[in-house]
């Protein structure tokens, strides 16, 4: 995004930019709130408003996302969206953001992709416990379902789900609400093998958003093979998650 780009965008030249380019201008200059819609009223365009998840992440939030350098933390709503993530996120799970927009939903990808595919997010988790994340998966969507019937994003989601994926509708079927916490989870990796991580989720101010930070005992043997991932790095960005 250019100086002279955004430039134009405020002397009103040039062509209109989409919804989805001044969301990510918005997120690329950490704009507040009030800058966001501010932006949006520039360009002629309505803010997004509370009935569906925002996409605009709090300064704040990116903030404490950068000093996390040394561990996998991602910021994603609570239907699955990943809006932000650290290198150790990227380097555990697969460059996510690196992805197009409408392809950042771990929920989506996890029903979609398939087991056997590297790309999968199935792929991630030892295959003994896939089916139990699948669960938790349709549980919390239900949940967010329920709490905001009228939000766009997660009712396509769930539309989408049943019409392409078998497995998506029987579990939908079982009618589990849940809400995902703090917990432990297995995480497989090609090259520093399986980590045990505590998981911890932290809420914004409107719970839509999380912040997901996943740390290792120290001492553990797993707290050693994060330690690798770190030097690691991104060597290898192929989306996994």
């Amino acid at each position: 995004m250019s100086p002279d780009y955004y430039t134009r965008l405020e002397q009103a030249r040039g062509p209109r930019p989409s919804r989805q380019m001044l969301t990510a201008l918005a997120r690329a200059l950490r704009l507040t709130d009030d800058e966001r819609d501010y932006l949006f009223h520039l360009v002629g365009e309505e803010p997004p408003r509370d009935r569906s998840t925002s996409e605009h992440v709090r300064p704040g939030l990116l903030r404490v996302l950068d000093r996390l350098y040394d561990t996998p933390a991602q910021v994603i709503t609570d239907w699955g969206e990943v809006l932000a993530q650290n290198a150790m996120a990227a380097a555990l799970v697969g460059d996510i953001m690196g992805r197009p927009p409408g392809d950042r939903n771990i929920v989506r990808s996890f029903f979609t992709r398939r087991r056997d595919d590297a790309s999968g997010t199935p792929g991630i988790f030892p295959s003994e416990e896939i089916e139990e994340h699948a669960r938790l998966h349709v549980a919390t969507l239900r949940a967010v379902l329920a709490a905001r019937p009228d939000d766009p994003g997660p009712a396509g989601l769930v539309a989408e789900l049943l019409s392409v994926s078998a497995e998506f509708a029987a579990l939908w079927e079982a009618h589990e609400v849940a809400v995902r916490h703090s917990t432990v989870k297995r995480f497989t990796h090609p090259v520093v093998g399986t980590m045990e991580l505590d998981c911890e989720v932290l809420l914004s101010s409107e719970h839509a958003q999380r912040l997901i930070v996943h740390t290792a005992r120290p001492g553990s043997e797993s707290a050693e093979r994060l330690e690798l991932l770190r030097v690691v790095g991104l060597q290898d960005l192929a989306p996994r998650g």
